[in-house]
């Protein structure tokens, strides 16, 4: 089964299957899914080809490695933003999906670590920007705030149901992050893709 290391779930409320992504996943459909997931500070892009009928989306954290200046090292940052628009586009595009086509909306940002930098204005920022940079601009943008999100998309309509939580979830949601967010700092990076600006 593609994208086999995905959990799926069945919900009541929803005629198809629940695909939940974590951070660092994405997950892409030409059948009719759900895509779940909760934002804090990171963010996810959604991106559908309404005509081809094939949509998915991203759960991406930091922008690039906190030792990069500028955009000049995006290769270096494979499992960063950059590597989960790549890989998001891609697959895209394999099952059909044509870039001039593509409809974008872009979800979280959330400043929910207290008294340190923004990485959410960051994160939100970057998305917009490599957006721009391909062309696409969001047909919908739920980011910044203070507050946690839980984000449903649907694949095949493009729809999303949106649920800001409860500020005090957002220590909670910091936590895991934050033990994420060291994780891949601490790991080498790797990676065989490589991005260029024109």
């Amino acid at each position: 089964m593609e994208f086999g290391h995905i959990r799926r779930m069945q919900d009541t409320r929803f005629p198809y299957e629940v695909a939940v992504i974590l951070p660092g996943e994405y997950f892409v459909s030409r059948e009719p899914k759900v895509v779940y997931t909760v934002l804090g500070s990171c963010i996810s892009v959604c991106l559908r080809d309404p005509l081809a009928g094939v949509g998915g989306m991203n759960h991406f954290m930091l922008a690039a490695p906190s030792n990069t200046e500028g955009h000049e090292n995006w290769a270096d940052s494979g499992r960063y933003g950059s590597f989960a628009m790549e890989m998001l586009m891609n697959d895209i595009f394999k099952r059909g999906g044509k870039k001039e086509r593509l409809e974008a909306k872009v979800f979280g940002g959330g400043k929910i670590y207290e008294g340190t930098i923004d990485i959410g204005a960051q994160n939100a920022a970057w998305a917009l920007a490599f957006l721009e940079q391909e062309g696409l601009s969001p047909i919908k943008a739920d980011i910044g705030d203070v507050c946690p999100r839980k984000v449903y998309y649907f694949t095949d309509s493009g729809r999303v149901l949106l649920k800001k939580l409860d500020r005090l979830v957002a220590g909670a949601i910091a936590q895991e992050e934050g033990k994420y967010r060291k994780k891949l700092q601490q790991a080498p990076v790797q990676s065989d893709v490589t991005l260029f600006l024109e």
